[in-house]
């Protein structure tokens, strides 16, 4: 007995921006979805606040819909090389991807990721060019590009023969082959594509039990879910299975709650059969990679693995004087324990402990990726303070080895040359120069990862705001040597108060400030850039002295230039190897590691490192 020829499963893979939550928002509704609706959500699947705020997908999340008399599970990838993690196990509940792309700016570095993911698991492709309504669309050019880019990855030749649809995703229009929709057209093409194309989920159903844990989940009512796909066997509520967990352990139970995917819900089953997605709640102990499988004769199937990380950087207890003044979430026990909730659900983060019992180090793909849990974090209510992210090193042929990475970046053509001057400066090579859109230049260029820290904030403030950065992680290169940080030094309060206009603006004429007049500051907090490379303490709570003594004209007014905006992921960039960032629910401060200028002078003195 075969799998379910009823079924679909289909992940949707794209480089950021390329509308594909829009296109899903799209089939939900060409499919009847949101028919109870009157009105339905916008980018209904970026259900996560920071995707919402950033325009982004981080989770991978599943929906189903109905198509003449198939159903079929779309998984909603991210786009950023960063969530690759996320990628990886969306990969494993699927029998094909629906691979789209911008008309306009074709395919890009997360496309070529995402993709060769893909083909590596030999997973056949729908292509879908979309915004085919843009003024600047090249049509034929990019489904060249497309084409270019499958013989890149050594696709298979049954691979290349992919079908193509031309999309409006935002309007719900589509057309088969290359084009443009007409008025009054749907999304049948595509969803007839799908139908088509993907191949029906492989499996016996009569077989004994094997079912992957993919992803995980947690309900209010029902505890800890666990989210995946049936690979051999039928998982039946009420029956008795085992849970084979890593070092070869299994649990028994009776499975009492069995979930499938309809609709954006999950509607209660007596049965998922092979090839089919579930959901599983009543086993708090279950983790990524687990297999649910028959408990006398369990046979696992191989855990997942996913690439390794690249960047680390230690979360630790927030130790400033003004720690514990908004969050309620404070000490390293419980930063500890919401590290492990997330090693739990996301298998690309990494924990280790530090020779501080209050300093845990975390590892990530990228520090987009772990600027995305300490944002979490903050508005759960955690206050931390943070090290600036350090790559990780790999010992290959004897010789040290540092991650490097690839960036593509889209400019105006007159930014060109702070493009290449910046690169040149991380330690960093041009590979390629192409004419983007009109007026616009597409740059390709390579380097350490470490140098390209904060490499994508720089080109935002060169540019005025108007560059695209797209930066992948492309495999290791021997340790490429010193790279010189930032220009100036640090501005430093030299004790606790509140600032006041009249020291700022004395300070202000000395670099350029992180504060404005009436934040609390206190001793070791870095209150702004110095002009200079020296660091400098200031006094930045100095009240101007009263006398009965009056000029012949008024005081000048005081005028206070905007302070720097400090987010989460510009102070991360910033800060050298002995500052800190400190993370609390209503404000990001850079502090220095040690708060006292005495004690950082004897550490200068004696040698120490941070």
């Amino acid at each position: 007995m075969s799998g379910t020829p009823s079924v679909r499963n289909v992940a949707l893979i794209a480089h950021v921006d390329h509308g594909k939550t829009t296109l899903v928002d799209a089939m939900l509704n060409a499919a009847g979805v949101f028919a109870a609706h009157e009105n339905p959500v916008d980018r209904v699947m970026d259900s996560n606040d920071q995707e919402r705020e950033r325009g982004i997908t981080i989770l991978a999340k599943a929906a189903a819909i109905e198509w003449k008399g198939v159903r079929i599970n779309l998984v909603d990838t991210p786009g950023h090389s960063d969530f690759g993690g996320e990628v990886e196990r969306a990969l494993t509940m699927v029998d094909g991807v629906l691979l789209l792309v911008d008309a306009a700016e074709g395919p890009m570095p997360q496309t070529r990721y995402v993709l060769s993911k893909a083909l590596g698991r030999g997973l056949p492709a729908v292509v879908v060019i979309n915004k085919v309504d843009r003024p600047d669309a090249r049509l034929s050019e990019v489904a060249d590009e497309i084409y270019e880019l499958f013989f890149d990855l050594d696709a298979e030749e049954h691979h290349i023969e992919f079908p193509i649809i031309s999309a409006i995703a935002r309007n719900g229009m589509a057309v088969a082959g290359v084009g443009v929709p007409e008025d009054g057209s749907d999304l049948s093409p595509i969803l007839d594509t799908v139908i088509d194309t993907i191949p029906a989920p492989t499996g016996d159903a009569a077989a004994d039990l094997q079912a992957l844990v993919t992803n995980l989940d947690a309900s209010d009512y029902l505890g800890r879910l666990a989210i995946g796909r049936v690979e051999h066997g039928t998982l039946r509520q009420g029956e008795q299975i085992g849970l084979a967990q890593a070092g070869g352990k299994v649990v028994k139970r009776r499975l009492a709650n069995l979930l499938s995917f309809s609709g954006l819900g999950r509607t209660e089953v007596p049965e998922v059969v092979a090839g089919d997605l579930f959901v599983v709640s009543g086993f708090p102990e279950v983790q990524i990679g687990d297999t649910f499988t028959h408990p006398d004769d369990p046979q696992p199937l191989p855990r997942l693995s996913v690439d390794e990380p690249v960047l680390r950087m230690t979360f630790g207890v927030n130790t400033s004087p003004m720690a514990g003044q908004s969050g309620s979430l404070l000490t390293s026990r419980q930063i500890r324990a919401r590290l492990e909730r997330e090693v739990l659900g996301n298998v690309s983060i990494k924990i280790a402990d530090t020779s501080s019992p209050d300093m845990i180090e975390v590892a990530g793909r990228g520090e987009l990726q772990l600027a995305v849990l300490i944002e979490s974090m903050r508005r759960e209510g955690f206050e931390l303070q943070v090290s600036r992210p350090e790559v990780i090193i790999r010992e290959i042929d004897g010789s040290k080895h540092e991650p490097r990475e690839r960036a593509l970046i889209d400019v105006p053509d007159e930014y060109v040359g702070a493009v290449t001057q910046s690169v040149a400066s991380r330690r960093g090579q041009v590979e390629d120069m192409r004419p983007g859109d009109r007026g616009r230049t597409v740059v390709t260029a390579s380097g350490p990862a470490r140098g390209l820290i904060g490499f994508r904030s720089e080109m935002m403030t060169a540019t005025r705001g108007t560059a695209l950065v797209n930066q992948q992680h492309s495999g290791w290169i021997p340790w490429a040597g010193d790279i010189a940080g930032r220009t100036g030094g640090a501005m430093i309060s030299d004790r606790q108060g509140a600032a006041t206009g009249f020291a700022l603006d004395n300070l202000q004429n000395r670099g350029e400030l992180f504060i404005k007049p009436g934040d609390p500051v206190y001793e070791g907090m870095v209150i702004g850039e110095n002009s200079r490379p020296d660091v400098m303490l200031a006094n930045p709570a100095k009240a101007k002295q009263l006398t009965n003594i009056r000029a012949s004209g008024a005081d000048d007014a005081i005028k206070l230039k905007p302070p720097r905006p400090l987010t989460l992921e510009t102070a991360i960039e910033w800060i050298e190897d002995d500052e800190l960032v400190e993370v609390t629910p209503d404000s990001i401060r850079v502090r220095k590691r040690f708060l006292s200028e005495s004690e950082r002078r004897r550490l200068m003195k004696s040698g120490s490192s941070p």
